[in-house]
């Protein structure tokens, strides 16, 4: 009987497959089968830790405004959830990424913002 090699498109196949598991140590980066395996796996952890950074970015935010409202030392009460809770009440429309950043880079304006919310 005479040998049957491939065609090339089950080789394409692979090949693209291989360009993807490249930077891969061990079988990870040659056997077909695991290649597979462990693309299916950095998929899904990219998915998880796509949604995970915005969470963990949203908290440090909050955080940062937490620490600068607190270190203002007007009053006991101030805290990020009255400061939060007010900023809603005076429909005053500003993300939590601009005040984190204009908190760390200006205080005199987050100052200012402050005492005009907490009026």
């Amino acid at each position: 009987m005479i040998r049957i090699k491939r065609g090339y498109i089950a080789q394409r196949r692979r090949r693209k497959i291989r360009l993807f598991a490249s930077s891969f140590r061990g079988a990870h980066s040659r056997l077909t089968r695991t290649i597979i395996q462990q693309r299916i796996k950095a998929l899904v952890s990219t998915q998880r830790d796509k949604y995970k950074k915005k969470i963990i970015f949203r908290n440090l935010w909050i955080t940062r405004i937490n620490s600068v409202i607190r270190n203002s030392g007007v009053l006991n009460l101030n805290t990020y959830s009255t400061f939060i809770n007010n900023i809603y009440k005076k429909q005053f429309i500003i993300n939590r990424k601009i005040l984190a950043q204009i908190a760390i880079s200006n205080n005199f304006c987050f100052y200012i913002i402050f005492n005009e919310i907490m009026k």
